[in-house]
């Protein structure tokens, strides 16, 4: 039996215990219609390739800052992709794949395109010299793909549909068509029942074809004006690259680029078929050995030299993030609630003792 001088620090023992329990420790080019900018920010890919066929799928995740109401973006691609819809569930997969390993610690003190309003178009549409290849919606998008020889042609084409043009965005084609790439045009509505109506996020959208080396198209026009007026100072690009080994960004010899590797490793067969199954491709997708490099980048808001293209990397060693420690020692409530309740518990029964002793 408890004697009863006890009772209150019993009280008091139990009261912190329920609070502890309670109270736990915690590449795209804009080209925005006229008046109203757009620029790229936070953006997450997965970049799968196949060495042997030549082939990548290149899946997106994008969010935009924008004033208009809707936009598209180009995006440039070496041959004709196609295109299909792509799960979103892929991107947590990775995500929790490799996040940093959680350790105990003991108690202590402490791709490149081009944005505009566009109007629907018509397939086989051939005005200024440029092809609609296919015109298709998919993902939430207005998808049309393009062909043309030249970048005067292509803006002429714009112009026409209802998409904002500008010579920023002429000479960020330029290359492009000039060397044969195909650019696809994907129409974005905004949701109006949305809170903040600048940001935009983008559905999942695939998009597959051939090319001689894997590739993220970091080229953009210039939008350091756009992201000033509305207020996007930083960006992060983070990709996923699956591949049969691990694999290194390159921009220019002359301008570095400044991607890092934040994990690399191996793929077991399992998470290899849930990734496969997530992003609704078939199971024989890729190498049949996968090996995962992700890459983080600050990505500034300025004009790159060049597309990031990546090879495989001479240093094969395993990439972890550092390990985040968490502590064993219990962790008393920060919230002053918990220790004025404790207060009036203990307090009041002690006091009342206190008053009969007093009248006795």
């Amino acid at each position: 039996m408890i004697p009863r001088v006890c009772l209150p620090l019993v009280l008091v023992e139990s009261i912190l215990l329920a609070c502890l329990s309670l109270h736990p420790a915690e590449a795209c080019c804009t080209a925005p219609p006229q008046g109203k900018p757009v620029v790229n920010a936070d953006q997450t890919v997965i970049l799968i390739w196949d060495a042997a066929t030549k082939t990548q799928h290149f899946i997106r995740q994008a969010s935009f800052k924008s004033e208009a109401d809707d936009f598209g973006f180009l995006v440039p691609t070496p041959a004709q992709p196609v295109l299909e819809e792509s799960g979103n569930d892929a991107f947590g997969t990775l995500q929790k794949l490799t996040e940093p390993e959680k350790k105990k610690s003991p108690p202590s003190g402490g791709m490149g395109c081009g944005c505009g309003a566009a109007r629907n178009l018509s397939p086989g549409d051939t005005q200024s010299e440029v092809r609609v290849l296919e015109e298709k919606m998919v993902a939430g998008f207005n998808a049309v793909v393009l062909e043309t020889k030249s970048a005067d042609d292509l803006v002429a084409w714009l112009k026409d549909h209802g998409y904002a043009y500008s010579p920023e965005l002429q000479a960020w084609a330029k290359p492009y068509v000039e060397s044969g790439w195909k650019i696809t045009a994907l129409k974005v509505a905004k949701n109006q029942e949305a809170k903040d109506k600048t940001n935009v996020a983008a559905s999942a959208l695939r998009m597959t074809f051939q090319t001689d080396r894997p590739l993220f198209p970091y080229r953009e026009p210039d939008s350091n004006q756009s992201a000033e007026v509305l207020g996007a100072k930083n960006r992060l690009l983070r990709i996923y690259l699956i591949a049969d080994s691990r694999y290194k960004g390159e921009l220019t010899k002359e301008d570095p680029w400044t991607g890092n590797v934040a994990w690399a490793g191996p793929v077991k067969d399992e998470d290899r078929k849930q990734l496969l199954e997530q992003l609704k491709l078939p199971l024989t997708t890729g190498p049949k050995e996968w090996w995962l490099t992700e890459f983080e980048d600050i990505w500034p808001y300025r004009v790159a030299p060049a597309d990031v293209f990546f090879s495989r990397d001479a240093d094969q060693k395993r990439v972890r993030r550092p390990a985040i420690y968490v502590s064993t020692s219990p962790h008393w409530p920060t919230d002053g609630a918990a220790y004025a309740l404790a207060g009036v518990l203990v307090l009041t029964p002690l006091w009342n003792r206190l008053r009969r002793r007093h009248k006795v």
